[in-house]
């Protein structure tokens, strides 16, 4: 049985071979990326046989939710299991006007950043571009129906670069006018810094690029963020000045995690505006999230 959200699975050839017609998958894509249908059978406008068929041959919901947590500031995160037994976390947050989603690409990381309790135990496999947009529709069920979702960050666990043919096919997913119908410029990759890919991705996939930088410096960035040894700053933030050139000074969001004496300093604040002076940029500061086990603590408000 085949999950029908990834696009591997042609719809049209399969109504065809079904002896249905075409235009039926307009129908079906409709009540997908609504997000409202629980099952084929929901699917009111479709004749029962089809439904019976579609049932047959394919899946809707392949994770299932196992917990649902919701703040007081309108932040919901759900964990996910997945079909294997893997576990992800997803997160709809609310700010103003806006509704953001954070959705992962992997199960574990491989990254291995110091900080980050994701990556703890590995990568243990690539989600599926199926996956990956189901994580969009079951948070998009989460909104009111005069809600609509504002942006998408690839975020969460994971390395999206690392799995980039299965993000490459979500995005074309979420992008299509026939799918969800997003701009490319409310779709935000974020990269730890896997150079060859970030160029490839701003071509291919068109979306904004989001680069988790956490250090002015590589003696510490190579601690914080070990893929520094392969690329390093000055590989990273070159390859990022080369690329915005070519995108019309698009700008690059830059994530710094901050750490209690580790990357705060006031030498720290002066090295990164003169590593990023010429490179239109966002830098969101992010509180580090304490968890157990870790070294490392919250940089003061101060």
């Amino acid at each position: 049985m085949s999950h029908i959200l990834n696009p591997d699975n042609s719809l049209n050839d399969w109504l065809t071979e079904k002896q249905f017609p075409v235009y039926r998958a307009r129908q079906i894509r409709r009540w997908l990326f609504q997000g409202r249908a629980k099952s084929f059978d929901d699917m009111s406008d479709l004749p029962k046989h089809l439904r019976d068929q579609l049932e047959q041959d394919f899946k809707i919901w392949t994770t299932s939710v196992v917990k649902h947590q919701k703040s007081v500031d309108g932040t919901e995160k759900l964990l996910l299991e997945l079909s294997d037994g893997g576990r992800i976390e997803c997160v709809l947050l609310r700010e103003e006007s806006r509704r953001t989603i954070c959705i992962s690409s992997q199960v574990g990381c491989a990254m291995g950043c110091v900080f980050c309790a994701s990556g703890l135990d590995g990568v243990d496999r690539n989600l599926t571009s199926g996956e990956i947009v189901e994580q969009m529709l079951l948070l998009q069920r989460l909104l009111p129906n005069d809600e609509r979702l504002s942006h998408i960050v690839v975020m969460g666990m994971g390395e999206p670069l690392l799995n980039y043919e299965e993000v490459k096919k979500a995005c074309g997913i979420l992008m299509d006018n026939k799918g969800l119908d997003f701009s490319r410029r409310r779709i935000t990759l974020s990269t730890a810094g896997i150079v060859p890919k970030i160029k490839i991705a701003h071509e291919e996939i068109g979306c904004m690029i989001a680069v988790s930088l956490h250090a002015t410096e590589n003696k510490t960035r190579d601690i914080l963020v070990p893929i520094n040894k392969k690329w390093n700053l000055e590989q990273l933030l070159g390859s990022l000045r080369d690329d915005v050139k070519l995108r019309n000074s698009e700008r690059v969001t830059f994530e710094y995690v901050m750490l209690d004496g580790v990357n705060d300093t006031k030498e720290d604040a002066h090295r990164l505006v003169r590593l990023l002076q010429g490179l239109p940029s966002k830098i969101n500061l992010i509180p580090f999230n304490n968890w157990t086990g870790s070294q490392y603590k919250r940089s003061s408000s101060d």
